[in-house]
């Protein structure tokens, strides 16, 4: 088949014959996808009829959970959004933003600034091609002005997205890596937008690197579904615990099969040097131990105090300072190697990206499923990583990150990267409970999830006992307060 460039910008991507009639490839090298009722894409009249919006907190700031240097307080906070439709599959798409409290209430209201473009479109048309949505939220003209392309409005147009790619996934009745790793690469590159990082990665070079993906899919398939993808630890390292919960956390993430866990640092140099110390006689020489920063250092400060803890051995130095500064990230890199420097969980878009590769900033680039516009850009940014042959490990501490980013991986895995070297999801141990397919971990490892969707769904429990601030939990807790009882 040739390839048209003409089909990945700007454009109906039905003009392209056949493409979206059957975007997923009917071959030999997969497994047997399941067939599920209501999961084909013929042409109905359905159509979206509402977008629901939740503003859900979790007091996760009250145990110190999650804390870090830049961050010592945060309350795990999802902008939720449910798609709703007319069909009669019942399938409804689901998705969010995380954040850690104040503001959740300005990020659904950027999500409900969307409505006007998604009530009334057709379903399938929307479930067959989900970029001509991402175009078109990322190109309003009125809203962009907010961004453009970063930010709360671009993060809002990313749980929009990707709540389209969760029903997507559902009425074709596969998880999404799968839905993924089995399209068409030439419908994979129809999704990318490439505006902006054409002079690092053309449409011609991700069609290339996709269909080499394509090579050995089905072993690599069945190797996910036996063993899973391997996950690191942050669990034990927030910034808060006390050293005694910081040993026993860390000697449980060995048992537990975990090969590398992370550590929050930044606040105070002889805080980190004690700790570090307390986790090396832990886990011992052979774990790798990753450290965090949260953006609290300048450049030169970086450099002093990850020089001052190389004694400890850490593998990573995430977030050394600002993710907006690319210089300052290849600086940093250059004075600290052998340490590997990693970021990208604020990083706000495939061009930023795109610039940390080019400039040789990073060794290990974090994606972040609810931070860019989506499933979209985030296919746009392992495809950036792949041609810069440059290892993808996803940000995952929050409340249902681990949840997304593992489909972004998996499918990285099967159909582009076909490894798992030096590369590992991050794994937190909170708030799974309240997904109805959360992540299951297994000798350290996410097993691959076999549900259809995006595995973004909330339990409806969950969303009435903390929907802010009218949900059960809230208001019993004011009350407690109140009574001087909290």
């Amino acid at each position: 088949m040739e390839f048209d460039r003409r089909d990945i910008r700007g454009m109906d991507c039905q003009s392209r014959p056949g493409a979206l009639e059957s975007p997923w490839r009917e071959t030999s090298d997969v497994l047997a996808r399941p067939s599920v009722k209501g999961s084909h894409l013929s042409a109905t009249s359905a159509r979206i009829t509402a977008i629901d919006t939740s503003d859900i907190r979790f007091p996760t700031s009250r145990e110190l959970d999650g804390s870090d240097a830049m961050n010592p307080d945060p309350d795990y906070s999802a902008a939720y959004v449910v798609l709703r439709t007319d069909a009669d599959d019942g399938h409804e798409g689901h998705g969010f933003v995380f954040t850690i409290g104040r503001g959740n209430d300005v990020q659904v209201a950027a999500i409900e600034a969307l409505r006007p473009h998604l009530v009334g479109r057709p379903v399938d048309e929307l479930c067959a091609d989900p970029g001509s949505v991402a175009r078109d939220l990322t190109g309003d003209s009125q809203l962009r002005w907010l961004g453009p392309e970063k930010g709360v409005m671009h993060m809002a147009i990313g749980a929009v997205v990707n709540a389209v790619w969760d029903l997507a996934a559902k009425r074709r009745g596969l998880p999404l890596w799968r839905l993924l790793a089995e399209g068409d690469p030439e419908w994979l590159v129809s999704q990318v937008d490439f505006r902006y990082i054409e002079d690092a990665l053309t449409p011609e070079r991700a069609l290339e690197l996709l269909r080499a993906g394509r090579e050995g899919a089905a072993a690599r398939t069945a190797a996910l579904l036996e063993h899973g993808y391997p996950g690191y630890t942050t669990s034990p390292g927030w910034l808060g615990y006390s050293d005694e919960k910081l040993t026993r956390l860390a000697e449980q993430a060995v048992a537990d099969g975990f090969t590398q866990i992370k550590l929050k640092v930044g606040a105070d140099f002889g805080d980190d040097v004690r700790r570090m110390r307390a986790a090396r006689a832990a886990v011992g020489p052979d774990v790798r131990i990753a450290i965090d920063a949260n953006q609290r250092w300048g450049v030169a400060e970086a450099v002093s105090w990850v020089t001052a803890l190389a004694e400890f051995d850490p593998y990573w130095i995430e977030e050394p300072t600002s993710p907006d500064d690319v210089l300052g990230h290849a600086a940093i890199r250059k004075a600290v190697a052998p340490v590997r420097v990693a970021t990208g969980e604020h990083v706000q878009n495939r061009i930023v990206f795109k610039q940390l590769l080019q400039a040789g900033a990073i060794d290990v680039l974090q994606i972040d499923a609810a931070r860019v516009g989506g499933v979209n850009e985030n296919l746009a940014i392992l495809l950036l990583a792949a041609a810069f042959d440059v290892p993808v490990c996803p940000h995952a501490g929050g409340v249902g990150l681990c949840e997304l980013v593992q489909h972004l991986s998996m499918f990285d895995f099967v159909a582009l990267a076909g490894t798992t070297e030096d590369r590992a999801i991050e794994y937190v141990d909170h708030l799974h409970e309240h997904f109805t397919t959360p992540v299951v971990m297994r000798r350290g490892h996410y097993t691959a999830p076999v549900a259809p969707g995006f595995s973004a769904q909330m339990r409806p429990e969950s969303i009435d006992a903390y929907r802010y601030p009218d949900g059960t939990f809230w208001v019993a807790d004011r009350a407690r307060q109140e009574g001087g009882t909290a």
